[in-house]
């Protein structure tokens, strides 16, 4: 009897040890919960492709946000956000300043019923609501320097935060046609705290960026190192993939090139 348990051992043994080196491999991201989706709510592929103007319910983590302000007498600001997929643009998300600053903090995970939109290429969420939950995500940036080129793969990480590595300043024209590092608004009609333009050149192409005001303002380190690009630097950038009539990336770091 006693063999014959000692043989069952035996054989119980070796099936734990086959079972155990045939399970799956862990994610290459442990944080399983930002692909994890509560009942009733969108996946990211769900949502992508829901028709514009339809409600969307979605669960996401911010990212950044831009400044909070008065809108009709209510608290609205706009944020930056993702998920373990793909972002999303939450344009001016009613929120109260208090909640602006101690609960939509970057990183926090919240699920917010709204409806789709698009604006000149730009897909967002408008009329939103929001609900605080527990968990906590900030996203690597992706690098899409070899995708910029390929408009058709790079609108599909629309809103993500990502990074370009080894671009070269080039000028831009204001409207009286004299070529700068940068400009103040779109056509060099500004002044110091309005938004930034500049061009990059990257494998003979040429881009465009923002600084974005609201996004980071003017006595920050983006703003500032965005005023004092040369034409010929050679830099690495992150920052959000907005989309106007093209991509036009929000940055929120500029850098010397490695």
């Amino acid at each position: 009897m006693k063999k014959i348990l000692l043989v069952a051992l035996a054989v119980l043994m070796v099936l734990s040890t086959f079972v155990a080196c045939q399970k799956p491999e862990e994610p290459e991201d442990p944080k399983e919960d930002i692909y994890t989706k509560s009942e009733g709510v969108m996946t990211y592929e769900q949502y992508a492709a829901a028709a514009v103007e339809s409600q969307v319910v979605v669960e996401t983590y911010i990212q950044a946000k831009q400044g909070w302000w008065e809108k009709d007498g209510v608290g609205v600001a706009t944020f930056y956000t993702q998920d373990g997929v793909g972002g999303y643009f939450l344009y001016n998300m009613p929120c109260s300043e208090d909640d602006y600053n101690n609960k939509l903090k970057v990183g926090a995970k919240i699920k917010v019923t709204g409806y789709k939109a698009e604006w000149d290429g730009e897909v967002e969420i408008i009329d939103a609501t929001w609900t605080l939950l527990e968990g906590n995500y900030v996203a690597p940036a992706k690098d899409v320097t070899a995708t910029l080129a390929n408009e058709a793969e790079l609108v599909k990480l629309q809103n993500m935060f990502a990074s370009v590595k080894g671009a070269t300043v080039v000028a831009s024209a204001d409207k009286e046609g004299t070529e700068k590092p940068f400009l103040y608004k779109w056509d060099g009609s500004g002044q110091q705290g309005d938004d930034i333009y500049f061009k990059v050149s990257v494998d003979g192409k040429t881009y465009g960026f923002c600084v974005e005001s609201y996004l980071c303002g003017k006595d920050s380190a983006t703003y500032k190192a965005a005023e004092a690009l040369k034409v010929g630097d050679k830099i690495d950038l992150e920052g959000f993939l907005y989309w106007y009539q093209g991509p036009q990336p929000h940055v929120t770091a500029i850098k010397a090139a490695k």
